[in-house]
């Protein structure tokens, strides 16, 4: 995707309608372009249908001043499980990026990246084992939710009774479409959201659009592992999307020996941030907890994880350790797993194990990286 101009899935539809004000256009051609790109589903220009609220002088503006084009798939790999694909990726720059589809009973889930690599460390994320090259812009991040779209709009039958509408009303947004949709997005892919927060909240922003690909808040789940700045803003912002936090760890010292970015955020900042998050916008917060063989996934490391928590709303999802090439430890076993649960019951915090997906096509938690 060329950074030369800006691009078009980067705007957002306000900022495409004063755009076309600016040029002398009228808003409706704005609104009739956004319902090509993300109810149409057009990804060329030329797939783009001229017509009364588009006309040609308009589009040939655009494309002249706006950046347009998609990531390139690489590859393309699909689970044994048949509920998960990974793309692979090319940005124009010759990175790339790995973007998972998972679906689950009566939902499609997109886990996006938000930058090429991590610069977190976690020591047994493939991710940060690969580090840091730089940040994706909002552009490239909307652009992987449209290709799961595109996918599903492949895949899926067209419904009879639900015919695509001819254009968008923005003020009230169609319920109808005509293949499977895009439910959930996760910033859970490669690279640390709340590192690269301007252009995740752009994209979020365009995503959750009611005359677009209209994403709920609540079906949008963003992963960190505890940039402190960025919770604060969340905050402040009162960003209506879930947070969940990568805990691993429930003393300063055991987070820090697997999370790096805890020497920079320790504990007892990160916590102060959480349970400020959790009163001023009244919402829980889902804490993400790999359990590793050994090192902490003990009944002593439970108990410490509900004295922790007790005095926050919080859920805390578990998942055994996904394998890496960078880091030799073991994942628990299934009854560590529920042991671990067990305990937490009795702190009276919420304890799910995470459904592991992808394992076998390095999609699951933890496992995405590129070697460049």
């Amino acid at each position: 995707m060329a950074t030369a101009r800006p691009h078009l899935l980067g705007l957002t539809r306000p900022e495409l309608a004063a755009l076309a004000v600016e040029w002398g256009f009228a808003r409706v051609h704005a609104a009739s372009l956004w319902n090509e790109l993300y109810l149409q589903g057009r990804r060329t220009p030329s797939d783009f249908v001229v017509h009364d609220q588009l006309p040609a002088r308009y589009l040939d503006r655009v494309f002249s001043e706006l950046a347009f084009d998609f990531p390139g798939v690489a590859r393309e790999t699909h689970s044994a499980d048949g509920f998960t694909r990974k793309y692979l990726l090319a940005l124009h720059d010759a990175h790339r990026i790995e973007t998972v589809l998972m679906r689950y009973s009566g939902r499609v889930t997109a886990c996006v990246s938000s930058q090429v690599g991590c610069a977190m460390g976690c020591v047994f994320c493939a991710t940060g084992q690969m580090g840091y090259t730089r940040h994706l812009t909002a552009a490239e991040i909307v652009a992987q939710a449209l290709h799961v779209d595109a996918v599903l709009r492949e895949t899926t039958p067209a419904t009879a009774d639900a015919p695509a509408p001819a254009l968008a009303d923005p003020a009230h947004p169609s319920p109808h479409h005509r293949h499977e949709r895009l439910r959930n997005i996760v910033f859970m892919g490669m690279g640390e959201p709340l590192h690269n927060y301007d252009a995740v909240m752009q994209a979020i922003d365009i995503l959750r659009d009611g005359a677009g690909l209209a994403l709920g808040a609540k079906k949008i789940s963003v992963s960190t592992v505890g940039v402190v700045p960025g919770i604060r803003r969340l905050t402040a912002e009162r960003r209506p999307v879930h947070l969940a936090v990568s805990l691993h760890g429930a003393t300063q010292a055991e987070r820090a020996a697997l999370v790096p970015a805890a020497r920079k955020w320790p504990l007892d900042e990160l916590m102060d941030a959480c349970r400020d998050y959790t009163s001023t916008l009244g919402r829980r917060i889902f804490f993400e907890w790999t359990l590793i063989d050994g090192k902490n996934d003990g009944p002593d490391h439970a108990h410490a994880v509900g004295a922790l928590l007790k005095d926050i709303p919080a859920q805390v999802n578990v998942i055994p350790l996904n394998p890496t090439f960078g880091y030799a430890g073991e994942p628990t076993r299934p009854a560590g797993a529920r042991a671990f649960q067990d305990v937490l019951a009795t702190y009276g915090i919420p304890c799910t194990v995470r459904q592991r997906r992808g394992i076998d096509i390095a999609a699951g938690c933890g496992q995405l990286a590129i070697a460049e």
